[in-house]
Order: C-alpha cells, then sequence, then structure tokens
C-alpha cells in the first residue's frame, strides 16, 4: 500500500478545512479552468528533477497527478526517509500545505523561505 501526500497553493489564509474542500474538489473531479499556479510548477520541476516522475522511483504511481493547485504524490511503502524530508523542504520553499492523506491532517509547510 503506498503512502501518500498532496502539496496545495492555496490564498494567503487558507485553512486546514479549505485544503480538506480542495481535497475532496479534487477527488470528485472538480479542477476548474485556472492558470498553473506558479509555486506548483516551481515544486513539481524541483521534485521531479530529485525523483523523476517515472516508474521505477520512489513514486508508486507515475506519472504524479498534478493540477493546477496541486500535486499528489502516492509513494512507494519502502521510499527512503530523505524523499519525505525533500517532499516538506519543497513544500516549505514554495510555500505550499501538505495535505497527509492517511489521516486527513494539513500541515503547513515546516519553514517558510524567504523569496
Amino acid at each position: 500500500m503506498s503512502f501518500d501526500l498532496s502539496v496545495w497553493a492555496l490564498p494567503a489564509g487558507a485553512t486546514p478545512d479549505d485544503v480538506r474542500a480542495a481535497v475532496q474538489r479534487c477527488r470528485e473531479g472538480r479542477h476548474g479552468e485556472r492558470r498553473p499556479d506558479p509555486r506548483v510548477v516551481g515544486f513539481y520541476r524541483a521534485i521531479t528533477a530529485a525523483y523523476p516522475d517515472r516508474p521505477g522511483t520512489p513514486w508508486e504511481v507515475a506519472p504524479l497527478h498534478a493540477a493546477a493547485d496541486h500535486v499528489e504524490m502516492n509513494l512507494i511503502p519502502t521510499c527512503e526517509d530523505q524523499v519525505l524530508l525533500d517532499i516538506e523542504r519543497l513544500a516549505g520553499e514554495h510555500d505550499l500545505m501538505l495535505y497527509d492523506v492517511q489521516d486527513g491532517t494539513v500541515y503547513p509547510p515546516p519553514t517558510r523561505v524567504a523569496r
């Protein structure tokens, strides 16, 4: 069974409930018409540069599910802790919120990096 995380680019002041609502809309196939958020694009480029978006990497499902406001990552159960640390670091660098699919927990970026 995979370990699933997603990162979300929501407006400033977004709450964990806002993230959960966005997750629900995604699950229902409602992504809306909008341009990709630059934070999501930057995160996707960085994470796939470190861990290519193809089978045989930490991803249980490839390609990654990427939308205008989020990236969903299904990780293999045996992925190294470093992968999770890199996801957390990059989420912080790109000011994205983390959503843990297993229990519905929402985490603000662990660190906010000045731009």
